[in-house]
């Protein structure tokens, strides 16, 4: 069996490609370069020293090793999706982006080229066949603080028949870490990447002028009534939930609740004006075999967030409508809904609409 390993230059991959070096396939690396940034201009991830140290272990395990150009594609895939989200009034996850069009995609035809059987990543998930249903599941890592199936919930039955995730039975991050610096790799103590790849400073309004070369309006910041009380700096610098920076002289803390595009504004409000009972998501991907009714449920609406007890049901036009059982915080447009049934993924989709 060959397989493909995708190599970022991090423990996690390393130790991945490891595994599977061990468990006796043959192995081919792969490092994705998706921009050109120098060392200096991004943290923990895309440099060149990050190549440099997936090639090192490549060498170290035997293996033969490529470095794929993907920066047009990453910028079409990820980059400009990640800018038409903001610009609409959403708030994007580039990362759930980048695995689906670019190691789950533009990686997966590649594999099919060097005739590999697997893709293998350093996500920390799992993949079962399950025999009962005859369908391939992805389910939960066994490390909770490390789970990423939320930012894979668009993987197809195709997909998951030839994808490996060798961390997913991990209990922690510090045996990972254990097992590369056993077998001697100098990354084995190299710090996780924060933030987003292509935004190194945490910047988003001023990344997207820089890329777009254009100035963001300024605008009003409305409270519940309407009422105007101050001055935005550009709609795109502001998210639902969002409390630090929005520079207003109020009598008490507030936070974005919505904001318009149509209008250039930003409404803010009370912390308990952010929480919602119900949303609505789109293009939707279903792991199990689509409900025919409604379901009990465990969601998540963003990343870092605890699922929460709920029930879905597909709508006539195949979206789908969450309620909640309690009402949840910042649920926000553009981010994913991933509905679980324990550490079951059932599937998940774009938050259209936050009720």
């Amino acid at each position: 069996m060959k397989a493909l390993i995708a190599m970022s230059g991090g423990v996690d991959s390393s130790a991945a490609a490891a595994m599977m070096v061990q468990a006796g396939y043959e192995c081919v690396g792969v490092t994705m370069k998706l921009n050109n940034y120098q060392d200096e201009q991004a943290e923990g991830c895309c440099t060149l020293s990050d190549t440099e140290d997936a090639a090192g272990v490549a060498r170290k395990l035997g293996m033969k090793y490529y470095v794929f150009n993907f920066t047009e594609d990453f910028a079409s895939q990820v980059i400009d999706r990640f800018v038409a989200g903001y610009e609409a009034g959403r708030t994007p996850n580039p990362c759930i982006d980048c695995n689906r069009y670019m190691k789950f995609d533009k990686l997966y035809q590649r594999a099919k080229l060097l005739d590999c059987d697997k893709i293998v990543t350093g996500h920390y998930a799992r993949v079962v066949f399950d025999d009962e249903s005859g369908r391939w599941q992805l389910r939960r890592a066994a490390n909770p603080a490390k789970d990423q199936t939320y930012v894979l919930y668009f993987l197809t039955q195709q997909q998951l028949a030839h994808t490996v995730f060798p961390l997913g039975a991990f209990a922690s991050k510090e045996e990972v870490r254990a097992y590369a610096a056993a077998l001697g790799f100098g990354n084995a103590g190299k710090r996780d990447s924060q933030d987003i790849c292509f935004v190194p400073d945490g910047d988003y309004g001023g990344f997207l002028e820089r890329y777009t070369g254009k100035k963001y309006p300024e605008g009003d910041f409305l409270d519940l009534a309407g009422q105007v009380v101050g001055r935005h700096k550009g709609v795109v610098r502001y998210t639902i939930g969002q409390r630090k920076g929005l520079g207003l002289s109020m009598n008490r803390p507030v936070y974005v609740c919505d904001k318009s595009v149509a209008d250039n504004t930003v409404t803010v409000g009370d912390e308990r004006d952010l929480y919602t009972d119900a949303l609505t998501a789109g293009e939707f991907n279903w792991i199990i075999a689509p409900p025919a009714g409604e379901i009990r449920t465990q969601v998540k609406t963003r990343y870092s967030a605890k699922p929460a007890a709920a029930t879905a049901r597909i709508l006539p036009d195949g979206r789908v409508r969450v309620a909640f059982d309690t009402p949840q915080r910042a649920v926000t447009r553009g981010q994913a809904a991933v509905l679980y049934d324990g550490d079951l993924v059932l599937g998940g989709g774009t938050i259209e609409e936050a009720e």
